[in-house]
């Protein structure tokens, strides 16, 4: 799920209310184009399948808009069922059933559609909001790869693989989630919206053509997309240098011109330089030899720490001596599907403003962004106690804040945070504008936060 609450086109559900067996519970995740809410079903199943005690319901407004939104909002939803009811994998979440609000008392919730989705614990963007490499990292990606191969297989293209769309079960797995960019193939390529995350979007499709039913798109842009995942997952860092997305689109096309060489990090695992190398090929033709069912039995070799099958020589050009210079920024890669998500903390050890992801809001022990660190790309209504606790603040005050999250210009609407020193986001004591660091007087110790439109 892409987006942060109360982003454009996300709906406010209040808790307990029900659409057919199901009633609506916390808030998971929101983005431009959605909402999802936790859900358990409120009455048993009368003649239809079991469905499951507990599932995500992704709430699509496509009822009362404006008949343009309304025609963008119909078709995203459109794609995104289609996929899931005619493409059942292992690697793609499932998708229980379709429903649509008939509530003429609540015009912003009449005739939106909802998703009844398998329930994710979290996804891979809670994995990585502290920085960390994630030790599961590896797996994850061959998990990752299948879910493509299947996809490709069935005759689709995701067009919106990252960090916040691959979703982790409670076992720990992966699948692939969000296909409201995903588009059928039509011989060698599908037309899919104009809208997809810079970061993870391949040069050649910035200078594509977009017509009447979108632009052109081809299953190589999710190979690009995949190779940068994974630079990201294995090495905490974008593959292309840049402290904005425009800076690094700027830096993708320079590289697609050669004008520039790819310089990937020097943490990447050697077992996948060639992988990543590969998968991030300047152009389209470049990137074709390498589809995902090819990509698959190497990608599971290096996961295995193995080295993978010596790839043909001829499907793309041998890398180059690649140096490191520390370059890449943490990606924006957007909020994701957790509520609250997972805070993450750092030793103190670890110190500056810096290790704050690029969209999340980050509280810190000392001052000047030292000390141990707590980080989140959602509100939090509770730290202490909450389901996403954040563990040194029980113990002292925060003594500073930065709010490295996203601001108007790149489509946020809920773009500053308001910070209370009870649970439930009672009590105000302050609020942080986007871009802003500071310290704080380390008076109040802090119980929650919310991410508000404006200070």
């Amino acid at each position: 799920m892409t987006g942060r609450a109360g982003a454009p086109g996300a709906l406010t559900v209040p808790p307990g209310y029900r659409i057919g067996a199901w009633a609506v519970g916390h808030l998971l995740g929101a983005g431009a184009f959605g909402s999802v809410y936790a859900a358990r079903r409120a009455e048993p199943e009368q003649g239809l399948p079991l469905l499951p005690a507990r599932a995500a319901l992704k709430f699509l407004p496509t009822g009362t808009r404006t008949p343009r939104q309304l025609r963008h909002l119909s078709e995203l939803a459109e794609r995104e069922t289609e996929v899931l009811r005619r493409v059942r994998t292992p690697r793609l979440i499932r998708l229980y059933e379709v429903l649509t609000v008939d509530d003429p008392g609540r015009p912003e919730l009449d005739g939106a559609t909802v998703l009844v989705l398998e329930e994710a614990a979290g996804s891979l963007d809670t994995l990585l909001a502290g920085g960390a490499v994630p030790q599961a990292g590896p797996a994850l990606l061959a998990q990752v790869c299948e879910g493509l191969d299947q996809l490709h297989g069935a005759g689709w293209v995701h067009g919106d693989l990252k960090p916040g769309n691959v979703l982790l079960m409670a076992d720990g797995t992966a699948r692939l989630g969000d296909f409201n960019m995903a588009a059928e193939l039509e011989g060698t390529h599908a037309y899919s919206p104009a809208f997809a995350t810079p970061d993870y979007t391949p040069p050649d499709q910035f200078w594509a053509e977009v017509g009447e039913r979108g632009t052109k798109i081809r299953p190589t842009a999710d190979i690009w997309a995949f190779g940068v995942l994974a630079h990201v997952v294995l090495t905490g860092y974008l593959p292309l240098p840049g402290g904005t997305p425009a800076a690094r689109r700027d830096a993708a096309l320079r590289y697609a011109r050669g004008q520039e060489e790819l310089r990937l990090s020097a943490e990447l695992p050697e077992h996948w330089r060639d992988i990543v190398q590969d998968c991030l090929a300047r152009r389209h033709e470049d990137r074709a030899a390498h589809t995902a069912a090819a990509l698959l039995g190497r990608v599971r070799a290096a996961a295995a720490g193995r080295a993978p099958a010596p790839r043909d020589p001829s499907a793309s050009r041998r890398r180059r001596a690649l140096i490191a210079a520390g370059t890449a920024a943490l990606a924006g890669l957007g909020a994701v599907w957790g509520s609250g998500l997972l805070p993450f903390w750092h030793s103190a050890g670890e110190a500056g403003y810096e290790r704050c992801r690029r969209g999340a809001v980050c509280f810190f022990s000392e001052e000047n962004g030292r000390g141990e660190m707590c980080s989140w790309v959602d509100g939090g209504a509770d730290w202490i106690n909450g389901p996403t606790p954040c563990p040194w603040s029980s113990r002292e005050a925060p003594r500073s804040v930065f709010n490295n999250g996203f601001d108007l210009t790149e489509g946020a609407s809920q773009v500053d945070v308001l910070y209370y020193g009870q649970p439930a986001r009672q009590e105000m004591l302050g609020c942080v504008k986007v871009g802003t660091r500071t310290n704080l007087s380390g008076t109040y110790r802090l119980r929650s936060h919310a991410w508000v439109p404006h200070c």
